[in-house]
């Protein structure tokens, strides 16, 4: 590949710029879910896996919009649908 086989697609670029982050995001949530469960629970730490839970799903959520808007904008740049 040269450079002039490469293009500039910066709102392409941007959108998976923010997948890639919202991916990152939903990783760090799965991880602190995963370290409260490993753990023996009092009740309050019950609670605070119980958030993590909910946490780890609002940034599932996030990614797989993000994802989506991301495949949108390919889809239309590289074959107008």
């Amino acid at each position: 590949m040269t450079m002039s086989d490469v293009q500039d697609y910066p709102e392409l670029d941007t959108l998976q710029t923010a997948y890639k982050a919202a991916l990152e995001q939903w990783i760090s949530a799965i991880r602190t879910e995963e370290a409260l469960v490993c753990v023996n629970h009092t009740l309050a730490e019950v609670d605070r896996w119980e958030q993590a839970h909910f946490d780890e799903e609002d940034a599932r959520e996030r990614a797989k919009e993000a994802k989506q808007d991301y495949e949108n904008a390919l889809r239309e740049k590289f074959f107008d649908f």
